[in-house]
């Protein structure tokens, strides 16, 4: 019988092309996937930082201590979504493509934006911890001076620590003998390593640090929220009992019906767990990831697969997406501001006219309310 080795090779190439055809299609479509899932996380970030930003410099009934802490927080989530992101997610969807020297750059950029981001959270929990529960010495502790400075080491130590980083040599490429392929290389070329000493010391001032304080300072809001409701309630209880004995034939149904003060209270303390535990948790699930594997993947020996790495600072830049609807637009306020901002016909100009009234005319944090925390 007498081969044919034409028609093998023929088939042979067929299949090879196919395969590799098919390859390439795979890695396309989990490309855009990956860019689809990702872009919208920088697009988010640009619109709800720009519009507090336009917001607060709009009006001026909204330059108070707190909206300076949360316009300094959309600053730095604005150019962690302009600086930063967009090269990441060109590195996420490919490979680095920007050089040594940029990558140094690029490093240099998310640690200080994103541990600026970090600090200004703080100082918004600082600023509404004494709001809260020292309302009486509030407008002493968070004098213009004082917000200034504490705006001025939101930014001036995030620069010190990642200096350091780069100028000290915090910042090291995994060995070539840990990574085991090309592909693994150029995938790992600018994520930012430790050694460990290092990634122990830049996690906790950078994240473990600022966490233990909004810990601390959302427990006691917390606390002072229900003591406040209780305080609600128990007026409202001893008020119906002096209204009771004055009105004998009165029913306790007849006295629920007509306690709007005791529910009022109750949906505000529901309102306070609500604002204080989503607020907790957003911080958490996007930054404790990536602060964890930051600790742990030198201690693994750089063996941590770059699929987390990616994915555990993407979730950390969530975070700066997110800020601008946690910290502004659950603001009832704001609400007002939006549809003012977009000037809707009638509704619009009533709106800015209602700006204008005491609504926004009263000062912030001159009492202990539950609508001081979410503010």
């Amino acid at each position: 019988m007498i081969s044919m080795p034409g028609t093998n090779t023929s088939g042979n190439v067929s299949l090879t092309s196919d395969s590799s055809d098919s390859a390439l299609f795979h890695a396309t479509t989990v490309n855009v996937c990956v860019l689809c899932l990702l872009l919208p996380i920088p697009i988010f970030a640009i619109m709800g930082n720009l519009f507090i930003m336009a917001a607060v410099a709009r009006f001026q009934h909204l330059r108070t201590p707190t909206n300076a802490f949360v316009v300094s927080l959309a600053v730095a989530d604005l150019l962690v979504a302009v600086l930063v992101m967009p090269f990441s997610l060109v590195r996420s969807i490919s490979r680095w493509h920007f050089g040594r020297h940029f990558c140094r750059a690029h490093f240099l950029l998310d640690v200080t934006l994103c541990t600026s981001s970090i600090f200004n959270l703080s100082c918004v929990a600082l600023d509404r911890y004494i709001a809260v529960c020292d309302p009486l010495h509030y407008p002493a502790r968070m004098s213009p001076r004082r917000v200034a400075m504490l705006l001025l080491l939101c930014w001036i130590l995030p620069v010190v620590i990642s200096s350091l980083c780069v100028s000290l040599g915090m910042y090291t490429q995994p060995p070539f003998d840990v990574v085991g392929s090309s592909t693994q290389q150029d995938t790992q070329m600018c994520l930012a390593t430790f050694h460990v000493p290092y990634a122990f010391a830049t996690s906790a001032v950078s994240f473990f640090i600022p966490m233990g304080f909004m810990l601390f300072a959302y427990g006691k809001i917390f606390k002072a929220a229900q003591r406040q409701a209780r305080w609600i309630h128990a007026i409202d209880h001893h008020s119906g009992h002096l209204q009771m004995n004055q009105s004998p034939t009165r029913t306790a149904s007849t006295r629920r019906d007509q306690s709007p003060v005791e529910r009022y209270s109750l949906k505000k303390e529901r309102k306070a767990v609500k604002t204080l535990g989503l607020i907790m948790g957003v911080f958490l699930i996007c930054w404790l990831p990536f602060f964890c594997v930051n600790v742990v993947h030198p201690l693994k020996g750089y063996s941590t697969s770059p699929l987390v790495l990616e994915a555990s600072m993407w979730l950390g830049y969530a975070n700066s997406s997110l800020n601008p609807f946690l910290y502004a637009l659950f603001n009832k306020n704001y609400h007002h501001i939006f549809a003012a901002m977009l000037d809707c016909g009638l509704l619009g100009r009533h709106l800015r006219a209602g700006l204008d009234s005491s609504l926004f005319g009263r000062q912030a944090h001159t009492v202990v309310t539950l609508e001081t925390i979410s503010r």
